[in-house]
């Protein structure tokens, strides 16, 4: 009778536990990208360095699609300018704080 209320309560804990982590996993955003403007000029990288090849220069006020916040000083873009479609990385300063 022990054995059988001990492998029940095991059993029990590891459903709680396995529920548990797949709520945390639904609970976070699933969201596409998201509009943003720009407040000052910045450059369009091609990676996550100063040094990586510049794709262009974004205006002031100009809209972009921020895709993912990949890192603590960029964020990975889609920019439409003149007809074309770019994917780089700008710095987050690049936008207005939240």
């Amino acid at each position: 009778m022990k054995k059988t209320l001990l492998y029940l309560g095991i059993a029990g804990l590891l459903a709680s536990c396995s529920a548990a982590s797949t709520e945390s996993r639904s609970n976070k955003a699933s969201t596409g990208p998201v509009a943003h403007n720009t407040v000052v000029e910045c450059v369009l990288y091609d990676g996550m360095t100063k040094t990586s090849p510049q794709l262009s220069t974004i205006n002031s006020g100009s809209e972009v699609q921020v895709m993912d916040t990949v890192d603590a000083y960029f964020v990975k873009v889609r920019v439409t300018a003149e007809g074309k479609t770019q994917n780089g990385y700008m710095y987050r300063t690049c936008f207005a704080q939240k």
